[in-house]
């Protein structure tokens, strides 16, 4: 199975949320689940490598939240994506002129989320 190697960045008090850490190197999956098993039953090998797409920042989300995040999930996601008020940069380029949740990511890329939210 091939794999895309991230650098992925947490500022703006989320590291809080990622053990106090602020960046991270991780390996994902190139293919991933395009979704879970129909109702019909579980997916033979030869469908389930059929029922596979380019992993993207919404499966990165998820995996994310579920390999690295410690704390709090409501303060990094919400209803799918990032809560609003986390900045998401890919390769220095706001993520809303890259397709969002959308964008197929490419070895090396690099994964920033900026909290703008501070309390008072």
């Amino acid at each position: 199975m091939s794999t895309i190697s991230l650098k992925i960045e947490f500022g703006g008090g989320l590291e809080l949320l990622f053990a106090n850490q602020r960046s991270h190197r991780i390996d994902i999956p190139a293919l991933v689940p395009v979704s879970a098993p129909s109702a019909a039953g579980p997916l033979s090998t030869d469908e389930q490598e059929s029922q596979k797409k380019p992993a993207d920042v919404t499966y990165l989300l998820y995996w994310l939240r579920d390999n690295l995040l410690k704390e709090r999930e409501e303060l990094f996601m919400e209803h799918g994506t990032v809560r609003p008020g986390v900045l998401v940069l890919i390769n220095d380029t706001d993520w809303e002129l890259e397709g969002e949740g959308d964008y197929q990511l490419k070895n090396n890329d690099e994964i920033v989320f900026i909290s703008t939210l501070h309390g008072g």
